[in-house]
């Protein structure tokens, strides 16, 4: 199911139906396309497979398999379940139906005999994925709270010279407020462009209140990237609210850069070249010069459970 997919895989009901009706879910259960993980979750079976794979080769789920395992958004699915086998152990030559890694994994290091743990999972992608997907998994895994920096940083500590700077530099930029791996992505695509500095989930308000909550902001420049998901607004009044919130931004001094899933995902050289023309835009514009009427906008870049963090005026 192709609107799973973009949430991440895996998806609370309510967000799934802001995407898909009610008839759509369900048919896709029947099918098997997607299942339920619990109440109200639902995912893309790849669990169920992984597991398998993992027993039969009597390896271990690593990487995506064991991300979905655990439960978190990611970029994307794996194609094939991913099993590491010990090194030097023979496995059968047809194994097209399987994503086999020569890996020694240490037995503190799997759960249930199949799948690596949540630390694990998170510092092996980070070695092995590109950075956008690693950072995608990074954020939900401690969205999770099933991992936290720390002892991640400590695992790091610990890790071949070569690879310690890697999982670092994934690690430092993870954030749990991100809103799901579209977002992820686009922070990641942000993090590469010069003179651009981002905080994830940023309330803004102007002279009149509260205007929303923005994806990705840079304060200094005033600039908004958002990650536009694949909602449609089944009334009018919806409609009116998103058109206003997006005027009151433009009015109050910030430019507003909006993606789809499809930009970010399958176009992001396209999508980087767009942020940097904003970026150079801005630094080229005098942004003390306002109107003598313009109220000044306050943004508070906040977190969800630990209250305003910073005030910019």
């Amino acid at each position: 199911m192709r609107e799973l997919e973009v949430l991440g895989g895996i998806s609370s009901r309510k967000a799934l139906l802001g995407v898909a009706t009610r008839a759509q879910i369900e048919a896709a259960v029947s099918r098997g396309e997607i299942c339920r993980v619990g109440r109200g979750r639902y995912a893309i079976p790849t669990d169920i497979e992984a597991k398998a794979a993992a027993h039969e080769l009597k390896g271990t789920a690593i990487l995506l398999s064991a991300a979905a395992h655990w439960g978190w958004q990611r970029k994307w699915s794996p194609r094939l379940p991913q099993v590491a086998v010990p090194r030097g152990r023979k496995v059968a030559p047809d194994q097209s139906r399987r994503d086999v890694r020569w890996r020694d994994i240490s037995v503190d290091d799997i759960v249930d005999g199949w799948v690596t743990s949540p630390h694990r999972t998170v510092i092996d992608c980070a070695v092995l994925l590109p950075f956008d997907e690693a950072l995608a998994i990074a954020d939900s895994a401690l969205r999770s709270r099933k991992v936290r920096r720390s002892e991640l940083r400590q695992l790091a500590a610990n890790l071949d010279p070569q690879l310690r700077p890697r999982v670092l530099g994934v690690l430092d930029q993870a954030n749990a407020e991100a809103a799901g791996p579209f977002e992820s992505v686009l922070r990641a695509i942000a993090l590469d462009v010069a003179g651009l500095r981002v905080e994830a989930q940023v309330r803004i308000d102007d002279s009149a209140g509260w205007i929303g909550r923005v994806d990705l902001a840079d304060l200094h420049l005033r600039l908004v990237l958002e990650a536009d998901s694949m909602e449609y607004h089944g009334e009018r009044s919806a409609q009116d609210r998103d058109c206003a919130r997006y005027t009151r931004l433009t009015t109050s001094g910030w430019l507003v850069l909006r993606f789809t899933w499809e930009q970010v995902m399958h176009q992001p050289d396209w999508v980087r070249d767009q942020v940097k023309a904003a970026v150079t835009l801005r630094l080229g514009q005098d942004l003390c010069c306002l109107p003598e009427n313009y109220q000044p906008v306050v943004a508070w870049v906040t977190t969800r459970r630990s209250g305003p963090l910073a005030r910019v005026d």
